[in-house]
Order: structure tokens, then C-alpha cells, then sequence
């Protein structure tokens, strides 16, 4: 079944928030004690985004702007894998703190 047409009783029942909410979590304490705020909001901001944004498409109660909003959700995750990269190359992150978070954006 489409999930654009599928009936459900809110967005908090779809996976893919569900997980993206998990990552964001993540997110925000991975870099909790980041000292370069302007990165740290960057990166917190790209992650917010992904589960904020399937939220708001879903309650626009459109399925062309659910899609809309996917998309965008999906620029979102894209945005956040690139600043994982670039984290761990500066070494604010852990190699395998940043493939446990890439994979988790993936699968996102």
C-alpha cells in the first residue's frame, strides 16, 4: 500500500520518524560537548530537520506535500552524512561513533 494514501493515526506511527527522532537524539549527545557552536548548531539543525519535516508533511493531510516534505527530509539526512564525514576527519567523532551514525542515517 502507498504510504501517502495509507490511514494511520499520526505521524509518531511511522518508522522512518520513529528512527529519525532516535537519530537525532543521538546526534545532540554525540556532540553535546562540541566546543565549535556554529558546527555543533549545523549539525544539530540538519538532524532536527529530517523528523521535523516528515512530520509537517504528513499533517498537511496532502499527499503531493507528504512527498514534498520526504524529499526535503531526505536533502536533510543528505546534508547530515556529509557533516558526519567532515567530523570525523576534524576528529570530533569517533570512527565508529560516525559509522554507527552514518548507517543509521542510511538505512533513514
Amino acid at each position: 500500500m502507498d504510504i501517502a494514501n495509507r490511514k494511520m493515526s499520526g505521524f509518531e506511527d511511522l518508522e522512518v520518524w520513529k528512527k529519525s527522532c532516535r537519530l537525532t537524539i543521538q546526534i545532540y549527545q554525540a556532540f553535546d560537548q562540541c566546543k565549535d557552536f556554529s558546527f555543533k548548531d549545523q549539525v544539530q539543525r540538519s538532524a532536527l530537520s529530517v523528523p521535523s519535516n516528515i512530520a509537517e508533511g504528513y499533517e498537511r493531510n496532502s499527499p503531493r506535500d507528504f512527498i514534498r516534505f520526504l524529499n526535503i527530509a531526505q536533502g536533510s539526512i543528505g546534508e547530515l552524512r556529509t557533516q558526519l564525514y567532515i567530523a570525523r576527519e576534524i576528529s570530533y567523532l569517533k570512527n565508529d561513533l560516525t559509522v554507527e551514525l552514518l548507517n543509521k542515517s542510511k538505512e533513514i
